[in-house]
This record gives structure tokens, sequence and C-alpha cells, in this order.
């Protein structure tokens, strides 16, 4: 059919555009909320040695679920802290406590209301049914634009993802009220709120605690997910893991999300009815929690050292002392963690995210003329979009001008020499791949700007298939990591492999499974390995089981990135 396409996503796109507008303030409000609440169930669960809170946890436990659990998780926290996640744990605890709080919060309170009318069970359910369907990741792009980079776009996606359970778990819990109860307190003259709170309330509880109990797991669910926006804790351990093939320390820290998981949930399904309340009625360990936690934030209050006098109206009072990186296995987010050591930048941070939402935090600041520094590089289609400038980088931590180096597995040029000479002759420039990248920041899909160029470009492309033999169908795979550039490059090398006669399959993935991949045969061949500096771990890791075939793309550069408007120029400014 040659019927137009629907504008559905720039509709969409405008919308989100007008709400992060129009209610930036609540934005600002909910942020600074859930950051301060955040800061305070860290700040509780970190104060003393790690020891302390893990008795005291272990002892809850055992209270609500019995001694062996208690046992069990004494072991795994003290397992936890000696195997080094201790700070993690707390970190990814404090985010499903945060979530589970707001599923209770507004979640109990639209179920009662769906229990109370059908009209609203009839509006809330297809809305339900959609928040369950829609893929997760997909919360964390407006939470990007309305909330930032960093925790708060990952508890609030947590949230939307998790809250389902309690809002249906609720409703059926009280329309599940026998209707002769219902009947005996309209009998005796109830009023409205009389039924419900001292009837129908507290009948339902069990299948509403059951339903908190889902909505928690799935919020501990979305920890690796969160972490794509700078959430941290467990999850970001794992993604890092993932993106460097760290096996051991994904195990470990997968491990910890499992007993995290384990006891929060035998502590919640426990909780109405524990163990040993026969013994300690549940409100004297209520107020002896509540006595503990007033104690620890009073101790905290007096022992709290005062911050050393800073410039409040400089760069890094103006950015929270924040540069917003990309994900956690790329190099040059190694490159800022030593910048922000040589140059003793003592109480700044590089927050790990993903690069999209780095370009969404570029995107939110430059708009409203706010300072912001990010980990950029060069080409990259940003540096068309804004005037942005690199900061001078004296000590030279970043390096100099790198290249994008083309790595082929071993044995592809007797398998495939049509394909091995096609890749070793590509070779194009900066402003050809900004070309792409543009298009494809104008809405183009990627392959349909890689046509494009290709169409705009004849004879570069004859260069590089020029003595190369045409395929006959065969299969190459190519890996990219989910970069601009990267995606840039790869659509247009795979465009040119096909038009030869190859079967071309993409493959988008972390940095360390791409080389990985080549590595092991698994994948035939990348276009983005950005040496020396960038890749330069994976590249030694791995050089012995690959093909380098030398520069694709010369004069690339990375380093810390600021708009114009900003009044630094050296990341000694950053002092």
């Amino acid at each position: 059919m040659n019927m137009p396409k629907i504008p559905l996503g720039k509709w969409i796109d405008s919308l989100v555009e007008w709400i992060t507008v129009a209610f930036a303030g609540l934005f600002t409000f909910i942020t600074a909320t859930i950051d301060g609440l955040l800061d305070f169930i860290v700040g509780v669960l970190s104060a003393g040695p790690p020891i302390v809170v893990i008795l005291v946890l272990a002892l809850l436990v055992a209270y609500t679920s019995r001694w062996p659990l208690g046992i069990f998780t004494l072991v795994s926290l003290l397992l936890i802290d000696n195997l080094g996640y201790w700070d993690s744990a707390i970190q990814t605890l404090a985010i499903v406590l945060v979530s589970g709080f707001l599923t209770i919060l507004i979640g109990i309170p639209i179920g009662i209301w769906c229990a109370q009318s059908k009209t609203v069970q009839r509006i809330v359910t297809p809305v339900l049914d959609f928040m369950q369907t829609m893929p997760a990741f997909v919360y964390l792009i407006p939470s990007i634009l309305f909330f930032g980079i960093g925790v708060v776009p990952g508890i609030i996606a947590s949230f939307i993802f998790a809250i389902a359970p309690t809002i249906r778990m609720t409703n059926l819990g009280i329309q599940e009220v026998p209707r002769d109860l219902i009947e005996a307190s309209d009998a005796f003259g109830s009023s409205r709120s009389q039924k419900l709170l001292k009837v129908q309330l507290p009948l339902a509880t069990p299948t509403m605690l059951a339903g908190v109990n889902q909505s928690i797991m799935l919020a501990l669910s979305m920890v690796v997910t969160a972490s794509l926006v700078g959430a941290p804790g467990l999850g970001a351990d794992v993604y890092r893991a993932v993106s460097q093939i760290n096996v051991g320390q994904g195990f470990e820290a997968g491990l910890s999300i499992v007993f995290i998981a384990i006891i929060l949930d035998r502590f919640t399904q426990n909780l109405r009815k524990p163990a040993y309340g026969h013994i300690v009625k549940g409100r004297y360990v209520a107020a002896l929690v509540a006595l503990l936690v007033v104690g620890t934030l009073l101790v905290q209050a007096f022992t709290k050292e005062e911050a050393a006098p800073g410039n409040a109206n400089g760069i890094g009072a103006q950015t929270n002392y924040k540069i917003t990186g990309i994900e956690p296995g790329a190099g040059i987010m190694a490159q800022a963690s030593n910048a922000v050591n040589e140059y003793k930048l003592d109480n700044w941070k590089v927050v790990e995210g993903s690069s999209a939402a780095m370009v969404a935090e570029l995107q939110k600041a430059y708009k409203n003329k706010k300072p912001i520094i990010i980990t950029g590089w060069s080409p990259h289609w940003m540096f068309s979009k804004f005037d942005l400038k690199y900061l001078d980088d004296p000590k030279g931590v970043f390096g100099g001008s790198e290249g994008i180096h083309t790595i082929v597995r071993k044995g592809l040029e007797q398998d495939a020499p049509g394909a091995y000479k096609i890749l070793d002759q590509f070779s194009w420039e900066t402003s050809d791949m900004e070309a792409v990248m543009v298009s494809i920041e104008e809405g183009m899909g990627p392959e349909e700007a890689a046509e494009k160029w290709i169409a705009e470009n004849p004879d570069k492309v004859a260069e590089w298939t020029n003595g190369a033999q045409k395929g006959n169908g065969e299969k190459i795979n190519l890996v990219y990591v989910a970069w601009d550039t990267e995606i840039a490059s790869t659509n247009v090398i795979g465009k040119v492999l096909e038009q030869n006669g190859y079967s071309v399959r993409l493959s988008q993935v972390e940095v360390g499974p791409m080389f990985a991949g080549v590595a092991n045969g698994s994948s035939d061949a990348m276009v983005a390995a950005w040496l020396p500096s960038t890749h330069k771990e994976y590249y030694n890791t791995y050089k012995d089981d690959v093909v380098d075939l030398g520069l694709n793309l010369k004069g690339t550069k990375n380093g810390l990135v600021v708009p114009e408007y900003v009044d630094i120029d050296s990341i000694e400014d950053l002092k």
C-alpha cells in the first residue's frame, strides 16, 4: 500500500516536548522529593558499620519469616559485603524501597477507586494492560527528558512498570469481600468510609499485600534497565560487567540481586503475620525500628561534617558536580574517570548511562541554556546541531587524535574474499560520516540514510569495491555499538556489501561483546574499533585472535565537551 505513514512518532515527540516545558516546575519538585527520599533511605542504611545494619536486617527477617531465613539473610548479606558490593546493594535496596513506596502511595488508592466505580475500572484496566505490555525500556525515554539522567528517571520507570499488580490486587481483594458481610455492615448503618476501613480493607489486606509483593519484585527486576539512564547500584554493576565481558563481576552482582530478591520476597510475604508475632507484638517491633531510624538521623545530624565552602555560582554547583557519560564499557568513560583523578576533581562524579541518554540530557540543557558537561567525541552530529567546544586537556588524559579501525575475524579472507577486500578498502572522511549521521538525526532511518549517501557518492563506493569479487549470497555478520558514528558506518558498509551480493546481518551489542564476537568467529567484522586509546583494553585482550585491517577513518577525538555559552575553557577550570 502507498498510504502515507501516519506521523505518530512526531506527534508523540511534540506531546513530550510540550509536557517537558509545561510541567517543568512539577518535574523539578518530583525530582527533588524523590532524591530527598532516596538520600534519606541511603543515609539510614549506610549509617555505622555494615555489620550493624546486616544484624538488624537479619533480625527483622527472622522475626517475620522464622530463624532459618534470618540466618540466610545474615550469611547472604555478609557475602555481599565481602564481595565488595555492599554500597551498591544499599543503593539498589533504596531504589526498590522508594519504588515500592510510590506504588503503595498511588496504587492502593487507585485500586480502591476501581473497586468502588465500574466506570473507573473500565478506564484503568486497559491502561494497566498497556503499561504491563509496553517494553520497560520505552518508559526510560520520556523519563530522561522529564527528570534528566540519574536515579530519578530509573525510579519513575520502575514505578510505572511495577504499579499494575498493586492496583489490580487491591481492586480484586475488595471485590472478593463476601457479599453477606457487606450487607451486614449496611444493615448496621455503616457509612461508606466505615465499610471500607473496617470491613473491606481488613479482609482484602492479604490480597493487597500479595500485589505489593509482586510490585516490589517487578521494581527489583528493573534495576539493570534503570542503570541505562544512570541509576546506581547492583544493576549498574551488572551492566558494566556485560559491557566489559567480565563474567566474574556479572555473576557476583547478579547473585547479590538474587539474594536481595529472596529476602524482600519472603519479608513482604510474611509482614502481615510475623512468625514470632505471638512472642513480640508487631507494634513494638515497628516502634523499635522507628526509634532506631530517628536515632540514626539525630546522630548523623550532630556528627555531620560541614562541607567545605565553595563557589555557589561556580560550574560545579551549577552542574551538581556531574559529568554526564555514556555506557560504562566505553573507553571514554575510563578516560573521564582518569581525568577526575588526574586533575584532582574530588567532588566530581562521572555518571554512567547511555549515548542516547547523554544526548537527551544535552538537548534539554542546551534548550534552557543551562551548563552541562558531557563525555564527547567527534565526529558526531551533535557538533553540527549544537554550538559545542572541547575543554582543553593540558595533561593529555584523553590522548591525542584517534582513528577508527576495521577488524575482521581470522579466516574471513578465505571464506569471503570479496567481502574481505571491500572491508579492507573501506575508508572515508569525517564529513562523509557526519552527513549520514545528520540524515538519521533528521528522521531518516539508518538504512535509508546509508542508501542515500551511497547514491550520492558512487565514486567513493567504487574505490571500496574495486577489484572485489562479487558475492553469491554468503552471510556476513557485522557487529557494532549503538553510537551514532558506528550506526552510520556499519549501515553504509553493510549496504555496500549487500549491493555486491552478500547477505548481511547487523548486530547491535556492547563494546566487549563486539570484540569478543569477532575474536571467537561468531561475527565476521566490525568497522567500529577506536584506537589507540578508547578501545585499547579490548584490543589488547583480543588482538591475537583477530585481523586488524587498519584505519577506515582518521582524525577522531575524545574529551569533555560543554556548550559554547559555558564560561570555562579547560578541565582545570572545574577545580
